[in-house]
């Protein structure tokens, strides 16, 4: 009876064992997040002062590929197509409030973000498609607005592609999306 209890007892721990989570290793493009205003969520707990009575009005998550010597505009990312604006997933935009983005309003709720990468201008596309890894399945009919916005030149080279909301005025922010040398303002009236 000892020696069957004793086989139950180890058949048991060796699939229990044989059945445990393994996780998979840290992914090379972190994800990060940028929110309008800038650092909402961090200080509307620690310093909510610095936000007074303001509330979130857009959040957006995607991911941080990293320059690490490639030439980045025109070959990693080619110019005249679509891209998913990062690494992954295609990044997830979330408005608070109806909002205006190079004169085409957008309802309140959440968009994948896309781009088309050009030399001199961007084509910056909402999509109501979430949860697509890279552009690979985009579909242009489930587009809700385009816009398209000049190209400028960063002051310094940014290793990893960043976005991140600046207020321009009381009803006015600009999103900033940059890599390399290149970086692009998005104009968004709340």
């Amino acid at each position: 009876m000892k020696k069957t209890s004793l086989l139950v007892g180890l058949l048991f721990l060796t699939l229990t064992g044989a059945t445990a989570q393994t996780f998979r290793g840290l992914d090379k493009t972190p994800m990060d997040m940028a929110y309008f205003p800038d650092d909402y969520a961090h200080d509307r707990k620690f310093a909510p002062a610095k936000i007074g009575t303001d509330k979130a009005m857009v959040r957006i998550t995607y991911n941080r590929p990293a320059k690490n010597g490639r030439e980045i505009f025109g070959k990693l990312v080619p110019y005249g197509k679509v891209w998913r604006a990062g690494a992954n997933e295609a990044p997830e935009i979330k408005f608070y409030q109806d909002v205006t983005i190079g004169g085409k309003k957008l309802k309140a709720g959440n968009y994948a973000l896309l781009t088309i990468p050009n030399e001199t201008e961007w084509t910056i596309i909402f999509s109501s498609d979430l949860d697509q890894w890279g552009a690979y399945s985009y579909n242009e009919a489930l587009d809700v607005a385009r816009v398209t916005v000049p190209v400028q030149k960063s002051e310094a080279p940014i290793e990893n592609f960043s976005i991140q909301f600046a207020r321009k005025d009381a009803k006015t922010a600009t999103m900033y999306m940059g890599w390399d040398t290149t970086m692009v303002a998005v104009p968004i009236s709340l």
